[in-house]
C-alpha cells in the first residue's frame, strides 16, 4: 500500500477544484449531509460531524448541515442507530472479554421488538489493555449475556453488530451464554476458549434458551473474510488482538477443527470470519443473515430520503485507504449518494492511496491532520475536534471562491 501514499497531491489539487466548481457551479449550497464514522480512539461519530457543522458553517453561516452518526457494525453502531431512529439504550451489567463485569449498551428499536448488539460494547478490544489481549482465552460470553437481555425483554429480531472485538473464539462463549453446551471425545465439558476450539466433538442444544426459537437473526459485517486460512479470522485479524504467529497457526487449525464438527462448507461463506469467526457462530448456531454493517444502518436511518436535495454529502473515518472502497462506513455512504447524484467528499484523520479512492467515486479526499502534526497528539479528542473544524472551514471557503 506504501506504493500509493501521497504520489496524488496534484491529482487531489485537480479533483478538489473541480468538486468544488461543481458544486458551486451547479447547485446552491444550501444543505449538506455530514455521516462520519467514528474516529476510533479520538472522536465518536456524533462529535466527529459536530465538529465539521461547526467548522463549515463559521465559513458559510447559510448552509444547513444535517449531521447523521453512522458505523459500519462496530463501536457506536447502537448508538447511531438508536439516535437515529428514535430508539431506547438500555444496560446491562455483562461479563468482558475475560470474565470481569462491566457495563454494556445496546439499543431498543420498534417499542422493544428489535434489539442492536454491537459486540464491542461487551467484547470489544478496548475494553482491554495491550497486555491484557489474549485470543486464547479472550471470550464473547458477554456479548451473549446481551442477547440474552434482549431475548427475555421480549426482542424477535436482534441485529449484531460484528467489528472492535478482542475474541478470536469462533463465538463459542457467546453460545455459551445461550445455553450450547460443548463436550469432548470422553463427554467432559469444555468451557474455555481455546479447549472448546481444538476438542470439541459433540454439541449440546438442551439446554439452548427457549426464547431463541423463532428470533430473526441479523450479522452485520464489513469484512467478508473466510472462517480460516490465510485470509481468515487467525490470520488476518489476531495479531491485533495480541496473538503471536504462534497462536495464530494454533487459533487457525484450531478453527479448522471446530469448523469440521459444526459445518465445514459455511467456514467459506463470506463473513464467517468477521469478529474473530462471531460471523460463522451466528450463521451456523443462529441462522443469521450476513449483510453489510452501513446498509443496514443507513437503511435503518433512512438515509436516502433524508439525502434527497442536499447539494454535498461529507463523510469519512479515522483511517481512510484504499479497503475504505470495500465495505466500510464511507463507501456505503458514497455508494448511497450515487444514486442519488451528490457528490461525496471523503475526511479522514488519515489518508493512503488518494487515486484509488478519486477512481472509486469520490469527488476529493483529504486528511484532517496537519502533515507535521505527530501521531499521538492528532489522536487526542481536542486536537481531532480542532483539526475537523478547520477541514471543514478550508472546505467551505473554497466553495466560496469558486462561486
Amino acid at each position: 500500500m506504501k506504493n500509493c501514499i501521497h504520489k496524488d497531491k496534484n491529482i487531489r489539487r485537480i479533483i478538489t477544484i473541480f468538486v468544488v466548481e461543481k458544486i458551486s457551479k451547479s447547485r446552491t449550497m444550501t444543505r449538506i449531509i455530514a455521516a462520519f464514522d467514528s474516529f476510533k480512539g479520538s472522536l465518536t461519530s456524533r462529535e466527529a460531524g459536530e465538529a465539521f457543522r461547526r467548522g463549515f458553517m463559521a465559513e458559510r453561516p447559510d448552509a444547513e448541515v444535517e449531521v447523521l452518526a453512522i458505523a459500519d457494525g462496530g463501536e457506536g453502531m447502537a448508538e447511531a442507530i438508536s439516535e437515529g431512529v428514535g430508539g431506547e439504550m438500555v444496560s446491562v451489567m455483562v461479563s468482558d472479554p475475560l470474565g470481569r463485569k462491566i457495563e454494556a449498551r445496546y439499543a431498543l428499536l420498534n417499542g422493544g421488538a428489535t434489539a442492536v448488539i454491537a459486540m464491542s460494547s461487551a467484547s470489544g478490544l478496548t475494553l482491554l489493555k495491550p497486555e491484557e489481549r489474549n485470543p486464547l482465552i479472550a471470550s464473547t460470553f458477554g456479548t451473549g449475556e446481551l442477547i440474552v437481555d434482549a431475548l427475555e425483554r421480549g426482542c424477535r429480531e436482534i441485529i449484531m453488530g460484528l467489528g472492535g472485538s478482542a475474541t478470536n473464539d469462533c463465538g463459542v462463549g457467546m453460545l455459551r451464554a445461550l445455553g450450547y453446551r460443548f463436550y469432548d471425545a470422553a463427554g467432559e465439558e469444555l468451557c474455555d476458549t481455546i479447549s472448546i476450539l481444538e476438542r470439541v466433538e459433540s454439541i449440546s442444544t438442551a439446554e439452548r434458551h427457549p426464547l431463541l426459537m423463532g428470533v430473526k437473526f441479523t450479522a452485520a459485517v464489513d469484512v467478508d473474510n473466510p472462517l480460516y486460512g490465510a485470509q481468515g479470522a487467525a490470520h488476518i485479524f489476531a495479531p491485533q488482538k495480541g496473538a503471536s504467529p504462534e497462536m495464530v497457526e494454533r487459533l487457525d487449525r484450531a478453527l479448522r477443527h471446530y469448523a469440521d464438527v459444526v459445518d465445514a462448507d459455511a467456514a467459506e461463506v463470506a463473513g464467517a470470519g468477521a469478529a474473530g469467526g462471531m460471523g460463522y457462530a451466528l450463521h451456523t448456531m443462529l441462522g443469521a443473515r450476513m449483510r453489510p454493517g452501513i446498509e443496514i444502518v443507513l437503511a435503518l436511518l433512512d438515509f436516502e430520503r433524508r439525502a434527497q436535495g442536499a447539494s454535498l454529502v461529507v463523510t469519512g473515518e479515522g483511517s481512510i485507504d484504499a479497503q475504505t472502497l470495500h465495505g466500510k462506513a464511507p463507501a456505503g455512504v458514497l455508494a448511497a449518494a450515487q444514486r442519488l447524484g451528490i457528490p461525496v467528499v471523503a475526511l479522514g484523520g488519515r489518508v493512503e492511496c488518494e487515486s484509488a479512492l478519486l477512481a472509486g467515486g469520490f469527488h476529493a479526499v483529504r486528511a484532517i491532520t496537519p502533515h507535521d502534526q505527530p501521531t499521538d497528539v492528532a489522536m487526542q479528542r481536542e486536537t481531532a475536534i480542532a483539526n475537523m473544524e478547520r477541514a471543514a472551514r478550508e472546505l467551505a471557503r473554497q466553495i466560496i471562491s469558486q462561486e
